[in-house]
């Protein structure tokens, strides 16, 4: 177990020490494949002897030795006093083969996605995925070693998250939850950091990546969509056909007005009829002017015959207006003597 975490802990010096070792086994072969036959007995047994030791001195000073890599942290374990509470920082350390044992913990920030079903205030269930980005306090480390071990984030991280999650939705109708997405985030943050610190966990972020509800809500809403949709279409058709009501009437009312101003201007003016029929005479004379074609009509179909006056005597119409004006005068005359 010794040798396995050492290798894992310091690769490089393990690795160091085996070459310097296999390097003068090498070297002292070869001195002794030179010396003559039967005169250096004594002197190869030295060496060999020298060998071994070099080879030991090698491995026991590569077991002595650990390196922590940056962003990693160690614990020590002893055989006869258990966890030490000093935390190994970055670098290389002494450590004692057999007696100790260092484990290496990952101190940089993991993100970890985290799903939960729960239901709201309003007994929607609703999906929610959280991301975590964790990492554990080094001031703790023994304890989490000794408390957790070296899987804490998959003891700690899925249980105290739905319980986060279910305690804080289930304060929220599914209306407020999108609504108010910001603040149940904030709220999930403030509760998540209380409920990692007593594992001594630290929590750098918590964000809700996705929320979502059920097939049944989700077709409610579209419907409620839909229906208010089609209320406010039923709506602008009620009001249009009230306007397109008012126009009617305002277009008739006008209409009304107008023939009853020409009815005065006529009765009144007799020479009105004669100025319309000017105007209608000078359009037609207009149009037949910008014609390519040659055209020959007749005047009275026209109404071209501005100077015919036997449709409407002006100067008839004026002595009977006045002689019926002159009757009314001498009757009221008659009727005020009578009184009298």
């Amino acid at each position: 177990d010794t040798r396995a975490c050492l290798a894992q802990c310091c690769p490089t010096t393990c690795a160091l020490a085996a070459g310097m070792a296999d390097k003068l086994r090498e070297f002292v072969q070869r001195l002794s494949s030179n010396m003559p036959a039967g005169g250096g007995g004594g002197l190869g047994r030295a060496l060999g002897l020298g060998v071994v030791g070099l080879s030991g001195l090698a491995y026991g000073s590569s077991a002595c030795l650990f390196n922590v890599e940056g962003g990693y942290r160690a614990v020590m374990y002893h055989r006869f006093g258990g966890v030490q509470e000093r935390v190994r920082n970055e670098g290389t350390h002494i450590v004692l083969p057999w007696f100790q044992r260092a484990i290496l913990y990952d101190v940089r920030a993991k993100p970890r996605m985290i799903q939960s079903l729960t239901g709201s205030k309003d007994l929607q269930m609703v999906n929610i995925s959280l991301r975590v980005l964790s990492r554990p306090d080094t001031m703790f480390l023994p304890t989490i070693y000794r408390e957790l071990g070296t899987d804490y984030d998959e003891r700690v991280l899925p249980s105290i998250v739905n319980e986060v999650l279910k305690a804080v939705v289930a304060q929220y109708n599914a209306a407020q939850l999108i609504t108010m997405r910001e603040s149940v985030s904030q709220r999930i943050r403030v509760d998540l950091l209380a409920r990692a610190k007593e594992f001594h966990l630290v929590l750098d972020d918590v964000s809700i990546t996705h929320l979502s509800f059920g097939k049944e809500y989700t077709a409610a809403v579209e419907a409620k969509q839909v229906a208010q949709q089609e209320a406010e279409r039923a709506k602008f058709i009620v009001d249009k056909a009230v306007q397109e009501k008012k126009s009617t009437i305002i277009k008739a009312e006008g209409e009304a007005k107008s023939a009853k101003m020409i009815g005065d201007a006529v009765r009144d003016n007799p020479g009105y009829i004669q100025l319309r029929r000017l105007e209608a005479a000078r359009e037609v004379a207009t149009t037949l002017s910008k014609s390519a074609n040659r055209v020959y009509l007749d005047t009275s179909s026209l109404l071209l015959n501005v100077t015919d006056r036997n449709d409407v005597n002006l100067e008839t119409l004026n002595d009977q207006r006045a002689a019926a004006a002159a009757t009314s005068e001498t009757a009221a005359a008659a009727t005020a003597a009578a009184i009298a």
